[in-house]
């Protein structure tokens, strides 16, 4: 067993807990201790097989001693499986539901837990030492997709985690610090992996924190929130009119010392002050700071005395830490307050004093004058308050006023002050008491509150202290009393407006409204107040009864009166409720049944006041409030009841009463009473039980359009309590929508509308109340927007779908009576609709859809379609988007098929007129016609079977030739030197003419003609031996004179100078140099780096991109030249093979069609110009060959029956010589081919003779379909000794006089042309470009192998001299401050993609010993311009105009750019080499080809540039000063006096 943080299953609802592994591990020892060290058999057992039980008990046999690190090993490290016989257990740590996945880590000293959940959540957990749960967060990862088991920490970076749900993978940081803003909140959350960073004040990782590694730089969530970083300012209050020399600054909490850093007081709007620490401190530090400046005190804010100063310490551009203080100014409290001016200054938090004398607040005693002023608020003079009666308006009254302390102003005039225009005057009554005389206040108002103050006369800013304001009501009867009842009722406030009286009636209590002396005129009191629409009602309170019973009601005004209906005192009774159940989150509608719930007499219009309880709120329990509101009661003495709820549509009658029930605690039972106005609880024994909350488990779909109305279908637990529900959707949603409960688990909710396209979280209602997923948010398992509405569901809305008719038609016809089928088209969305979510409508009858795919909807009307309207719209439903797509426009009336009728009659008359006239010649296009419908159909019948053929081709040729392609026959590479010699001479150079001499073949008895190829570099110096000596000096001192720097860079500039010296002489002069330098390939490479400096120089001053573009100049040869010596053993180790498998492939590939002998164009190829467009029929041949030649006797050799003759013998050729160079095979023209039809009979064949066919005036090449020659027929093929030169090579023949299979292009173009020739032309040649398409899918594999072969790098042997001179050209650009990477790239494929390896493409002979003929040329000019344009880094601009060449590999071209950038990126980040590495590199490659090439006929041909330009070469010697002093131009001179004399008359000799 091994060690692990437990995860166990706890049964019920899935629900998965982290537990302590501990004591688990503990046990774990102990069992291995009690197996192997001191055995004890009923502990734990030795099992044979991970089947528990099957193997022995622990004995004595197994006492083997273990070390203590095996005792925590996992048990793959144990020699048998061990088993606990007492099963462990263990204590969960944490509990959530659906837990999927766990990972831990250990922080600090935290232990923190991510574990992942089914519905795409992860749950982080902080536990402390002790673990406990400190901290919990919830993130949402992928909603509705549960977290892959695997969840793996970052291994670079341990701040992120990775996971998996069904359809992402994701990266999560570890811990979101950045939310915390402030220190408290960053510590105060408890995540260990947060903590504050005091230098950079911000909430961040450890290892984001710059010297977090050193104490109080950091403060980690275990130190706690009290070691934050605080501050004390001193002073922390300012008097704004003292002088301060400074402010101590009390720093603690966690920081580190500042001592030593840039510091200064930050008070903000950019005003800072110098700020110090004396030195360094521990636990506290002190700073000193200078105060800011007065004139840039912050302004005091209006109706304030004080203004509070942020000031912040700012430590290296940053304010660390904060605190406030004040600067208050006592001279503003006067202002302030004032009413309350000195009571304010002496009781304010600041030291501040009164100057009565002044009356004014100051903070300096001194500066009042002597006199008595107050120390204490209580001494301040003031205004002591008395209760006044409201005063009418308009009325005179005198107010009189107590005073306090006044005694100093006795003697000064004072003012009553009733608001800014009512001031009266004030008469002194004694030191204690005045008298506001003659004051009077208006109103128009109902009642008005007016303010009473003294203040000095004169001196209106100066008010005695009111320190309880002391205020004056003025009333006006007039205004709000449109009646004497409410005129009455003012009474008790002291309006006196009117006078009341009270009667009494025996079992009615009368407070009435009116009394007879407010309505004495000339009418009956109750008839007038009957009559009188002011005032129609009495209100009447019933008081107890001692029984049922009902009579009349009597009321007295000014007489006695009685009431027409009866009232009636009731007994109700309840006996029962429905539901008798609800969830408790409340909400749920129930029923009382009983009887004289509705019994009121209506002869005194009361209202009853009706509250029902549950288990009545004073004994503790729930209880729920009457849903009937009270009439409120006009009487202030009348008791109000207590509601604890109301419902808005309460519904009551005699036998019932409608109530919802508020929200319970706990699932219980709670007895029900219902009480009747003020008496007690009727109880019935009615019991209502509070259930658990339904729970929403699910919700599917969760996509809907942004029109709403899609179903969506909520699964979930306890619903058949759920009375109402709704959905509703939060920021962009419309309406709520009302769902369906179906059964217990499953409710069905239209979704609601959407304001916009975005994903939305979705609230249910359940009866009223919002649903809260409680589990949820007790265990804290929903992130922070979820948990603010208790609920974790949402919803993605998505643009509506769009519909339209198959063909777009906005009008389609109907003939009643027809059926009607309709194809609608649907557009893609992501929507997942189902079939029965789509609705559509024919006006208003449905159409029955009978099929539905993502893109196509059919749907057909079986009934009849009425005629009434005569168009009918046809609309797609989907949820509450409604799109009308067409109109279905129904057939005419009447009259239009009479108007149809006549019109047809008329027409038919004229057609019959007409087809009398034109008969004749309707009978000549009738036959013109049946001849070019025949035409058509057989053209479109060999349309259909050549696209067939083409298909059938493309599926069959690759497996085919994959097949047949032989890899066992070796490569015929051909050796260095010459390899070396047809690349560097191969046209710009005047020994191309010399490169081959061939000697007339002389062949074997086995048939082989060893050629010996030869080439002047690689044979001997042939000169006459008396000019020998002469000429070895020298060429002995020109050699040296080349291999000084200064001499061969001058002489490759002076060359170039010359006008005449062409791009030919350029080219063979940087060959030569290569030749004679072969030897030295590093100083030949140091020379080629010079020139290429000066190349790049030119270049930068005009287009840098167009350097090395083209082959223009000496040191682009070289540098060609010095590529192909580098690469070649790459290309024969690594691009050969691939190579040249695609030579054979294509090869074998075009061979498997026709191709025509004379104009070369074949059946299958990569080049549309040599496409054989023609239908040729072509069947292949197996025949059995004999030849005496190759080391074969007989074989079997595949031919097509439209070969000619020459066709078929090079065919057989290359079956016998496979194995031998090409340039050892005997030619076609060199053997004779026979071939025996009989025993006794034999044909030599040949492609003319007499049998010839003529057609047209040319002479058609014979075939083997032309002799007849069968399947397996037998021939024999023998060397000639007599060469016929007669046709010379098949391709040269005069087109006018012969044709193998298609006549000329322009012979087509005559007007007289045979059947057949027309025949051919009525084929669309353009059908047979999907052949182009069929060559390619078939060498497509080929082609991949070869450009992964060139663009790969090999471990064991890198391109060192790609790497160095890519380096160089990265060194050069760098050096002119070319950045653009462009420039680079292309200057990187113009070296080596376009100037080496596009060479040896178009070019295999350069490689192999092979033919490379006419058409497998025109096939690699598509492959290298292929590679061509994946080398660009220009986009490739295509259409349907563009040359097939491109186009054929245009899919293809993206993913070899890709190639092509990975390529160059390899070698860019490939180790640089050093000189001293590319020169040993380079010495390698000079020794392992030494002496392959004769350097003095090098030596000889460069002489001759030097010989013809002489004068220029010396001018350009004497003209550099680094020659002169080394006197180079006379060392020149030297050569030339050395072999003037000789060198062209022993040439002309040899």
């Amino acid at each position: 067993m091994g060690r692990g943080r437990a995860v166990d299953q706890e049964g019920g609802e899935g629900e998965k807990g982290a537990d302590r592994d501990g004591e688990e591990g503990a046990a774990i020892r102990a069992a291995r201790t009690a197996c192997f060290v001191e055995p004890a058999s009923d502990v734990v057992a030795v099992l044979d097989s991970v089947v528990q039980g099957t193997g022995p008990a622990c004995d004595s046999k197994r006492n083997i001693q273990l070390q203590p690190e095996q005792l925590d090993c996992g048990a793959a490290h144990l020699q048998h499986p061990l088993s606990i016989l007492q099963p462990l257990k263990a204590t969960p740590v944490f509990r959530a539901p659906g837990l999927s996945s766990v990972a831990v880590a250990s922080v600090s000293n935290y232990t923190v837990v991510f574990l992942g959940t089914a519905s795409g959540r992860l749950l982080k957990i902080n536990l402390n030492e002790s673990m406990q749960v400190v901290s919990r967060r919830v993130v949402t990862v992928a909603y509705g997709e549960p977290v892959h088991h695997v969840m793996q920490f970052d291994p670079a970076d341990p701040g992120y985690l990775y996971l998996m749900t069904s359809h992402q993978m994701v990266r999560v940081k570890v811990a979101a610090c950045a939310v915390h803003t402030t220190c408290g909140d960053c510590v105060g959350a408890a995540d260990a992996y947060c903590g504050w960073c005091a230098l950079e004040t911000r909430c961040t990782l450890q290892q984001d924190c710059a010297n977090s590694s050193q104490q109080h730089f950091w403060t980690s969530a275990s130190e706690g929130p009290g070691r934050c970083p605080a501050m004390t300012v001193l002073p922390a209050e300012i008097d704004v009119r003292q002088e301060y020399p400074g402010m101590i600054l009390q720093i603690s909490g966690s920081l580190p010392g500042l001592s030593g850093m840039e510091m200064a007081c930050d008070y903000g709007n950019n005003i800072r002050t110098v700020a110090r620490v004396p030195g360094p401190a521990f636990g506290h530090q002190i700073a000193y700071c200078n105060l800011l400046p007065k004139d840039q005190f912050p302004p005091f804010p209006p109706h304030q005395d004080h203004v509070t100063v942020e000031m912040s310490v700012r430590v290296n551009g940053r304010n660390i830490v904060r605190a406030n203080f004040t600067i208050y100014d006592c001279s503003r409290i006067g202002q302030v307050y004032p009413h309350t001016a000195c009571t304010s200054c002496l009781s304010t938090q600041w030291p501040c004093f009164w100057c009565t004398q002044q009356h004014t607040c100051v903070s300096n005693q001194s500066r009042c004058e002597a006199s008595p002023n107050p120390t204490s608020p209580q001494d301040c003079p003031q205004i002591l308050p008395s209760p006044l009666v409201p005063m009418p308006t308009g009325s005179s009254q005198t107010i009189p006023v107590r005073l306090a302390n006044a005694a100093f102003f006795q003697s000064a005039a004072l003012e009553c002050n009733f608001g800014q225009e009512d001031i009266f005057e004030a008469v002194w009554v004694n030191e204690s008491a005045v008298l506001c005389n003659q004051v009077v206040l208006h109103t128009t108002q109902k009642s008005q509150v007016f303010p009473l103050s003294l203040q000095l006369k004169g001196r209106p800013a100066r008010f005695l202290d009111s320190p309880d304001p002391m205020t004056v009501e003025v009333y006006n009867c007039a205004m709000g009393s449109p009646d004497c009842s409410q005129c009455l009722g003012r009474e008790d406030l002291g309006h006196l407006c009117c006078k009341d009286g009270e009667r009494t009636h025996p079992g009615v209590q009368l407070r009435t409204l009116f009394k007879g002396e407010c309505l004495i005129g000339p009418h009956d009191p109750l008839a007038a107040l009957l009559t009188t629409a002011a005032s129609p009602r009495i209100v009447c309170v019933t008081g107890p009864a001692p029984g049922a019973f009902s009579d009349v009601v009597t009321v007295n005004v000014s007489k006695e009166g009685k009431s027409r209906e009866r009232f009636s005192y009731v007994l109700p009774l309840v006996h029962s409720l429905e539901p008798a159940m609800g969830p408790k989150a409340g909400g749920t509608r129930i029923t009382i049944h009983g009887s004289s719930c509705k019994s009121l007499g209506p002869s005194c219009p009361l209202r009853p006041i009706e509250t029902m309880g549950l288990g009545g709120r004073r004994g503790g329990g729930a209880t729920l409030g009457s849903s009937i509101t009270p009439w409120p009661s006009p009487f202030p003495s009348e008791p109000q009841l207590p509601h604890l709820s109301s419902l808005p549509s309460h519904r009551r009658t005699e036998t019932s009463i409608a109530c919802t029930v508020p929200g319970g605690t706990l699932p219980a039972p709670v007895p029900v009473c219902v009480r009747f106005e003020h008496r007690g609880c009727v109880r019935g024994n009615l019991t209502f039980w509070y259930m658990r909350n339904p729970v929403i488990i699910a919700i599917s779909p969760r996509r809907s359009p942004v029109s709403g109305g899609r179903t969506i279908t909520v699964a979930g637990e306890r619903f058949h309590m759920v009375q109402n529900v709704s959905m509703a959707v939060h920021h962009i949603g419309r309406q709520p929508t009302l769902c369906k409960v179906l059964n217990s688990t499953l409710i069905t909710c239209p979704s609601p509308g959407a304001l916009s396209n975005a994903s939305a979280p979705v609230d249910f209602f359940i009866n009223g109340r919002a649903y809260t997923d409680e589990v949820a948010v007790a265990e804290e398992l929903l992130d922070s927007e979820e948990a603010q509405r208790g609920s974790r569901f949402r919803l993605d809305y998505l643009p509506d779908p769009q519909f339209s008719t198959a063909k777009r038609e906005k009008w389609i016809k109907h003939h009643p009576g027809e059926p009607l089928t309709l194809v609608i088209h649907k557009e893609q969305d992501s929507l997942g609709l189902e079939s029965h979510e789509y609705r559509v409508k024919i006006g208003q009858v449905a159409c029955d859809i009978q099929i539905v795919s993502e893109r196509v909807i059919h749907c057909s009307v079986n009934e009849s379609l009425g005629t009434a309207e005569g168009q009918l719209p046809i609309t797609v439903q989907v949820g509450n988007f409604n799109q009308t797509i067409a109109t279905l426009q129904l057939g005419g009336s009447e009259t239009a098929i009479i108007v149809s009728i006549v019109i047809c009659s008329v027409l038919l008359l004229l057609s019959v007129v007409a087809l009398f006239v034109f008969c004749t010649k309707s009978r000549r296009a009738e036959r013109y016609w049946q001849k070019t419908l025949l035409q058509m159909e057989e053209m479109e019948s060999q349309i259909r079977e050549e696209i067939r053929k083409g298909f059938a081709e493309l599926q069959t040729d690759m497996t085919d030739l994959t097949k047949e392609l032989n890899r066992s026959q070796g490569i015929p590479f051909l050796e260095y030197k010459h390899f070396v010699t047809r690349t560097f001479f191969p046209k710009c150079s005047s020994l191309y003419e010399e490169r081959y001499i061939l000697p007339s073949q002389t062949l074997n008895s086995q048939g082989s003609s060893p050629v010996q190829e030869t080439h002047p570099l690689l044979g001997e110096w042939k000169i006459p031996e008396s000019c020998r000596p002469n000429m070895e000096e020298g060429i002995s001192l020109f050699s040296s004179l080349l291999n000084n720097k200064h001499f061969l860079i001058v002489f490759v500039h002076a060359l170039e100078q010359q006008k005449d010296f062409a791009v030919r002489d350029r080219c063979s002069l940087a060959s030569l140099l290569t030749i004679a330098l072969h030897g030295k390939l590093e100083y030949y490479t140091s020379i080629m780096k010079e020139l290429l400096v000066d190349l790049i120089d030119a270049s930068a001053a005009k287009n840098p991109k167009l350097m090395l573009r083209r082959t223009e100049s000496v040191v682009e040869k070289m540098l060609t030249n010095w590529m192909s010596i580098c690469m070649y053993s790459c290309l024969r180790e690594t691009v050969g093979e691939p190579f040249f498998l695609l030579l054979c492939a294509i090869k074998q590939q075009i061979n498997k069609g026709s191709i025509d002998a004379i104009t070369g164009k074949a059946r299958y190829t990569l080049n549309e110009e040599w496409l054989l467009r023609e239908n040729i029929e072509a069947k292949p041949r197996n025949l059995n060959v004999s030849f005496q030649g190759c080391g074969m006797d007989s074989l079997s050799v595949r031919a097509m029956d439209t070969d000619t003759l020459t066709q078929v013998k090079e065919k057989i050729l290359e079956a016998f010589c496979k194995n031998v160079p090409y340039s050892q095979w005997p030619r076609a023209e060199d053997v004779d081919l026979e071939w025996f039809a009989s025993s006794t009979q034999s044909y030599i064949l040949r492609d003319l003779d007499d049998t010839s066919v003529v057609e047209d005036g040319r002479k058609k090449l014979n075939t083997l379909a032309h002799y007849k020659i069968p399947e397996g027929a037998s021939l024999a093929m023998s060397l000639t000794d007599k060469k016929d030169n007669t046709l010379g090579r098949v391709k040269d023949l005069d087109t006018e006089k012969y044709f193998h299979l298609v006549l000329p292009t322009d012979e087509l173009a005559e007007p007289k042309k045979s059947h057949r020739q027309s025949h051919r032309k009525k084929v669309l040649p353009e059908i047979y470009l999907t052949r182009l398409l069929s060559t390619k899918g078939t060498l497509q594999k080929f082609l991949d192998d070869l450009f992964k072969a060139i663009l790969s790098i090999r471990e064991d042997k890198p391109p060192l001299a790609v790497k160095y001179f890519f380096d160089f050209l990265e060194e050069q650009a760098e050096k002119r401050g070319i950045s653009d990477p462009d420039t680079l790239h292309i200057w990187k494929t113009n070296s080596l993609p376009l100037r080496f390896w596009v060479n040896i493409l178009k070019n295999p002979q350069f490689v192999f010993d092979i033919d490379k003929t006419d058409h497998i040329d025109a096939c690699l000019s598509v492959i290298a311009q292929a590679f061509i344009d994946a080398c660009s880094i220009s986009d490739l601009q295509l259409g349907k105009d563009s040359p097939t060449n491109k186009l054929l590999y245009a899919k293809e071209i993206p993913e070899y750019r890709k190639i092509v950038q990975r390529y160059y990126k390899q070698i860019h980040d490939m180790t640089p080499l050093s000189e001293q590495e590319m020169n040993a590199h380079l010495a390698e490659e000079s020794r392992k080809y030494q002496n392959e090439f004769n350097t003095n006929v090098a030596m000889a041909e460069i002489y001759k540039y030097a010989k013809r330009y002489r004068p220029q070469i010396m001018t350009a010697l004497e003209a550099n000063p680094t020659a002169r002093r080394t006197q180079l131009q006379h060392k020149f001179e030297q050569v030339v006096a050395l072999m003037e004399d000789n060198i062209y008359e022993c040439y002309s000799e040899a």
